[in-house]
């Protein structure tokens, strides 16, 4: 058996994992959770699910009998393969080289029916050549005898080949990459179900050529060599596969045989035409109770051995067609006998495992109809699936959370097992917020899964309000944290459509509707989530992207974005400056309706003569600037402003650009008359917001004001104990006002006085920041350096 180190390299290698959380706890299978709430598979609970001879230890560890170890490290060499031989006649090709190189070959018109045709001519001579093409499928050869066949022990015949095997007489035609060879897992299952299909009627049913088939099919999954593991677990796992295929038909042959007796019944008690009647569906039903025996013995030999294979790729091939099996033929499968199997590869420390057990129970709970029979099984199990929805395998995780909203949906998960899920809201894989919040628009917001809800189809539980109120309430546990409220926002955008009605949510925020009444928190949430839906509906990003590549959109895309830009902007266009005027004065909403105007086209402003309702909105946004001194709303306020300038055209460009510069002027004056108040000793509060605002002001654009570069140096020189705050935004402006007259040198032939007045302003500059550099480390000697100190430091 592989040591730790291969296993750990086999599990690296597959689906993409994520960095585990602090307070993930790692148990051995890859998978984060706690064993305190049980391991799923105990010995105590396997014997409320049926006894089972493998502990659940053998599964947790992925083990084959112990007697594999050894030989497994060493292995069947592969050989290198020559060149392909000559092709022969159709009707000359071995079974092997059709199965390597003519996969057309194996429909029942070809190479399977030219088999059976043999068979019904020598049986023994037919069955030697199919065993043999097994062998030689599995990459070595073993001579069989027709005459000799009934007498030949299974048990030596696979000592012998196990024997080639360990003298590296094997050709791995399963692993091997050669081109001509990509085909031969899908031909091997084709020709194996072909077989099946074509024998229905005769051999499959005569318990000697299937039977033998079977015998050497399980005495080979449970070799020491992989590569027999792996064909022998193909070739079994597809005929129970094509077996039930088989039993389905005769199934409905079934039915249909029954349906006729009773008809005739009812017309005589008996006669020729009910004996006959009689008599066919006892055969067929002997029939299904014969090929169920099959399978029954493949799921024995092969299955509850190989589900816990030291290869993650037999065991996710088993637990595939499990759940394939369960699915196309519940009469049989669909009990707790073989359910619990998919429950404990729950566990499995392959993440491939784990994800295929998943898929196979999603593929279960769909079908309305298995839902009752799953009842034990998900009362046992449903804990370890809430688990996976965290777990360390995005895939994984992502898979589990579909899982988790099929039970929903048929009303099996309790809600105080949801809060977990809602943490991962503000995950990091984007896969699984996307997931979660789809989950959490479904259950909480549209209420599909909601008894209360399932059998209402009207329009209030479907109507925007209704939504929207909905998420409001999610939100207001977000509500002291606005980043966390915008990932919440972008889990669940893609799905919620009342997030894009923009009429809606503006009608909402002005209360036009007297039935909504709006508290000021979920008023605040309103506002974001106006402003953060109008960013994705065109494009834009409001989560941090986990990587750095440019975003690129097709024409199509293109179009639409362009659309919804159009329909935002016709929806806000005229309760623009309503909504302005209502929260103007409101700091933890104003800065995201400011900053609304630049996901609008402006050039529809023109188009559909709103041009005063523009002028309006530019007005108040300039009003928003001197109302209020928090970065966030300033910055937003000068984006705006700037972007209008730029984007609008003709006469209203004029307006907004003659709007910046009155802004400019009336800073000027205010920071002016703050200056004069801070050298008569008033309180320097209006110096501050003042220089916050220039501050803001220059980081977009160049002030044309030369005399403010001065009146900042002469604060500086002249006002001793200023606040530490006011200092650092002196430094600032100053250093931006620099910045801006170096930009403003023509590189190629700078004028002599420009470079002279540029170099007086920087020498002004290292003056101011020499001083209280020297001048801070000495007071602060000994002591935590503040704010300033590490500002100018850095400067």
């Amino acid at each position: 058996m592989e040591d730790a180190a291969a296993a750990a390299a086999l599990a690296a290698s597959e689906s993409s994992v994520r960095r585990p959380k602090r307070s993930r706890v790692s148990d051995g299978f890859g998978a984060g959770r706690s064993r305190s709430n049980g391991s799923v598979g105990e010995k105590a609970d396997q014997t409320s699910l049926g006894e089972d001879q493998q502990s659940q230890e053998d599964l947790d560890q992925g083990s084959v009998d112990g007697s594999f170890d050894d030989f497994d490290d060493v292995g069947p060499k592969t050989k290198k393969r020559g060149t392909i031989p000559a092709r022969k006649e159709n009707n000359e090709q071995s079974l092997i080289d059709v199965i390597k190189y003519n996969g057309k070959l194996i429909t029942p018109a070809s190479a399977v029916k030219r088999w059976f045709e043999r068979y019904e001519s020598n049986s023994k001579s037919a069955l030697v050549e199919l065993l043999m093409m097994l062998f030689e499928a599995c990459g070595t050869k073993y001579q069989l005898k027709a005459d000799t066949l009934d007498e030949t022990n299974v048990d030596d015949v696979v000592v012998a080949l196990v024997n080639y095997a360990r003298k590296g007489q094997v050709e791995d035609l399963y692993s091997s990459k050669h081109k001509e060879l990509k085909n031969f897992k899908e031909n091997l299952v084709l020709f194996w179900d072909s077989l099946v299909t074509e024998c229905q009627n005769g051999p499959l049913f005569d318990q000697i050529s299937f039977e033998k088939c079977m015998d050497y099919v399980i005495a080979l999954s449970c070799t020491p060599p992989r590569v027999y593991r792996q064909v022998a677990s193909l070739v079994g796992l597809q005929l129970v596969t094509s077996f039930i295929t088989v039993a389905k038909a005769l199934g409905g042959q079934r039915e249909t045989t029954q349906r006729q007796l009773n008809a005739e019944k009812k017309k005589r008690s008996d006669g020729p035409r009910v004996e006959s009647l009689n008599k066919r569906l006892s055969m067929t039903h002997e029939k299904i109770t014969m090929i169920e025996e099959m399978m029954r013995k493949i799921f024995t030999g092969l299955f509850m051995h190989r589900y816990r294979d030291i290869d993650p790729d037999i065991r996710m091939s088993c637990i595939k067609s499990l759940g394939i099996w369960i699915v196309s033929y519940p009469s049989l499968f669909l009990q707790d006998l073989y359910l619990k199997y998919l429950g404990w590869t729950l566990n499995d420390k392959s993440a491939g495992v784990r994800k295929t057990s998943i898929l196979a129970l999603q593929n279960l709970y769909e079908v309305d109809d298995n839902v009752p029979s799953l009842g034990l099984f998900t009362e046992r199990f449903c804990n370890r699936m809430v688990e996976l929805a965290d777990d360390i395998d995005v895939s994984v995780a992502v898979s589990a959370i579909g899982l988790l909203k099929q039970l929903l949906r048929h009303q099996l998960l309790a809600d105080d097992l949801l809060g977990p899920l809602y943490d991962l809201l503000i995950d990091e894989p984007p896969a699984i917020r996307r997931a979660i919040g789809e989950l959490v628009y479904d259950h909480l917001i549209a209420q599909k899964f909601s008894s209360s809800q399932s059998g209402s189809t009207g329009e209030d539980n479907g109507s925007s309000e209704v939504h929207l109120g909905r998420m409001l309430q999610i939100l207001r546990e977000f509500a002291t944290d606005p980043i966390l409220i915008t990932y919440v926002i972008d889990d669940v955008w893609d799905d919620m459509k009342a997030m894009k009605d923009w009429k809606c949510i503006i009608s909402m925020l002005l209360d036009e509707n007297p039935m909504i009444e709006l508290t000021d928190v979920d008023a605040t949430n309103l506002v974001r989530l106006l402003c953060a839906s109008a960013k994705k509906a065109v494009g834009e990003k409001i989560v941090p992207a986990t990587d750095n590549r440019k975003q690129y959109y097709t024409k199509a895309q293109k179009e639409s974005l362009e659309h919804n830009r159009r329909e935002i902007t016709s929806a806000m266009m005229k309760n623009y400056p309503q909504l302005l005027r209502k929260f103007l004065a409101d700091k933890a909403k104003v800065s995201s309706l400011v900053e609304m105007i630049v996901h609008l086209k402006l050039e529809l402003y023109s188009l559909k003569r709103q041009e005063q309702n523009f002028r309006t909105v530019v007005q108040l946004i300039k009003d928003a600037f001197f109302k209020h001194g928090e970065k966030d709303t300033l910055r937003s306020c000068i984006k705006a402003l700037m972007f209008c300038s730029a984007e609008s055209q003709g006469e209203l460009q004029d307006f907004v650009q003659s709007k910046l510069k009155e802004l400019e002027n009336v800073l000027m004056v205010k920071l002016k008359f703050a200056i004069k108040e801070a050298e008569v000793g008033d309180d320097e509060y209006s110096l501050l917001v003042n220089l916050k605002r220039l501050y803001e002001l220059q980081l977009a654009t160049c002030v044309s004001n030369e005399r403010v570069y001065e009146d900042l140096a002469a604060i500086l020189r002249n006002l001793k104990n200023i606040d530490d705050e006011v200092v650092g935004f002196l430094l600032l402006n100053m250093f931006l006002h620099v910045a801006w007259c170096l930009h403003s040198i023509d590189n190629e032939n700078p004028s002599e006085a420009s470079v002279s007045f540029l170099l007086s302003k920087r020498n002004t500059l290292f003056k101011q920041l020499e001083h209280y550099l020297h001048t801070l480390l000495e007071e602060r000697e000994g002591k935590n350096r503040s704010l300033l100190t590490s500002r100018v430091s850095l400067d």
